[in-house]
């Protein structure tokens, strides 16, 4: 029989993991992912690396090293970042390798505190790439209304980009437009446009958003509907005359990715977003309790419709029961910038606090 992770695989769906720990690394535990639960890439931002570095005494050394010597938190955290993300893109190799470029990839995230700097998002996502100097290594960059005009710059200038933070159809097709707008410029310069780009979709907040604010009926139906939604928009985009034109000229797709695929409601399948978003040429990035638990006890019986299935309906109820939509997602969107930029100013007290605390007992 074959195992759950092996059926999504064959679908078409990537499976990634959306964590990274220096004991994963060291532990072989990412391996034994690859190999035995198909994870074919993993996804981090600030929030999983200030939860490694702060619950783990395997970064000290590093820390302590970097610190004595006078570089700044941000530093020393791109550092310790991109010593674990080079060693995971080195055991994805082979999958990025196999599959042309497709898959096999990592993702880093650009400073949230540039988000509102085009020019500092730009130059910061080519100087991490041209550090790793892994191909495999995307630069996130949030599909926020500031973050298009850098999305685009980055893909013009050969970055391969995964855009994070979209919450809706709307928020995707954006995000789609400002990597096709740089793939065209590409185009048009003369340069190889096969430049690699995913978009992130995030799904569970939206549930968790309207968690006893609905009709119990609709609990737990809002992210997947969203996602519905935004497949049929992906499917429509990829026959469409203007990505045709581009991958005529040897552009790539931009996939589109399920992030924040955790079930975060107790009284909820543990694999529910997993189950409901199978769908071939998409991935998924679910944090490593969801990985497990679907490598236990996951069922796919369908694909995700092509047409959105009945999306539509289910959100005209969400509509009916007094939620604005369009405005949540914005909210959304806003309340997850501002998070990231949190888990970014966390991520860089811990690595201070740490930093003394070293110093002191030295």
């Amino acid at each position: 029989m074959m195992k759950p992770a092996s059926v999504l695989h064959k679908l078409g769906q990537s499976l990634w993991l959306d964590n990274i720990t220096r004991e994963l690394l060291n532990t072989g535990t990412l391996q034994r992912f690859i190999d035995e639960l198909s994870v074919t890439g993993l996804t981090s931002n600030p929030t999983i690396f200030d939860h490694a570095i702060r619950h783990s005494s395997t970064y000290d050394d590093d820390i302590s090293r970097k610190t004595s010597s006078g570089e700044t938190a941000d530093d020393v955290f791109f550092a310790l970042a991109l010593t674990d993300l080079i060693r995971a893109a080195e055991l994805f190799q082979p999958v990025f390798a196999r599959t042309d470029g497709v898959d096999g990839w990592v993702s880093l995230e650009v400073s949230p505190l540039l988000a509102h700097d085009t020019n500092a998002t730009l130059a910061a996502a080519r100087a991490l790439h041209q550090r790793a100097g892994k191909p495999n290594l995307f630069i996130k960059i949030p599909g926020t209304a500031e973050g298009l005009p850098a999305i685009e710059a980055a893909i013009f200038a050969g970055v391969p980009i995964n855009v994070t933070l979209l919450f809706s159809r709307e928020q995707y097709l954006a995000a789609a437009d400002a990597y096709l707008r740089g793939v065209e410029r590409r185009i048009d310069a003369g340069l190889n446009p096969a430049v690699a780009s995913v978009a992130s979709l995030f799904v569970s907040r939206w549930d968790v958003a309207v968690s006893g604010k609905v009709p119990s009926e609709l609990t737990n139906r809002l992210g997947i509907a969203v996602s519905q939604r935004t497949y049929k928009a992906y499917q429509e985009l990829l026959t469409s005359a203007r990505f045709q034109r581009a991958a005529n000229a040897g552009a790539r797709a931009q996939r589109l990715l399920w992030a924040s695929t955790g079930t975060k409601d107790p009284t909820a399948s543990d694999i529910l977003y997993v189950e409901a978003l199978a769908a071939p040429f998409t991935i998924n990035t679910m944090p490593e309790g969801t990985l497990r638990a679907f490598g236990d006890h996951g069922e796919v019986s369908e694909t995700l419709a092509p047409d959105g299935g009945a999306c539509e309906d289910v959100l005209a109820n969400f509509t009916k029961a007094g939620i604005d939509i369009d405005a949540l997602a914005a909210r959304l969107q806003d309340e997850g910038a501002a998070s990231f930029v949190k888990s970014w100013n966390d991520l860089l007290a811990c690595i201070e606090s740490k930093s003394d605390t070293i110093r002191k007992a030295s």
